[in-house]
């Protein structure tokens, strides 16, 4: 729960510091230019149980499931895995940053082939706004005022 802590605090204060930056400007109709693009870094990927799914056959396929997605995560295409509090699923952290690839590892898994189990994948990146606090400088160039991507 630590770890959550400055994750969080972070988040806070990068959204602060633009919230900030743009209440500082003196004209109401600036139009704020087009945000650079973040690189995907890893993959969310929000595995939910089919609603319909037979406990038998759920069971019957589970240890097969542990099985080949611990060789997910000792292969190191798995970081992080969570079990979802507020319904049957689970939470993935890929070391992917390729979405279509992330879908076809996972739906290659047991539950995934028997249509059992869906996941609405989500890319991640870092968090843009800390690209405002001074002295921040991107390795990456970004044309001022064009909107230019900074990958």
């Amino acid at each position: 729960m630590s770890l959550r802590i400055p994750s969080l605090s972070i988040l806070a204060c990068g959204l602060l510091l633009c919230a900030s930056a743009w209440g500082q400007s003196p004209s109401e109709d600036r139009i704020p230019p087009a945000a650079p693009l973040t690189p995907t870094t890893r993959i969310l990927a929000i595995g939910t149980i089919a609603e319909d799914a037979n406990p038998a056959r759920l069971l019957a396929i589970l240890p097969d499931e542990a099985r080949e997605t611990v060789k997910l995560y000792l292969e190191g295409k798995i970081d992080q895995w969570y079990s979802l509090q507020s319904r049957r699923g689970v939470v993935f952290v890929l070391n992917s940053t390729d979405a279509a690839a992330a879908h076809d590892m996972l739906e290659k898994l047991p539950l995934g082939q028997a249509h059992l189990m869906s996941f609405e994948l989500l890319p991640l990146g870092p968090l843009h706004p800390l690209r405002q606090l001074p002295g921040i400088r991107s390795t990456q160039s970004v044309t001022a005022g064009t909107g230019g991507d900074d990958r």
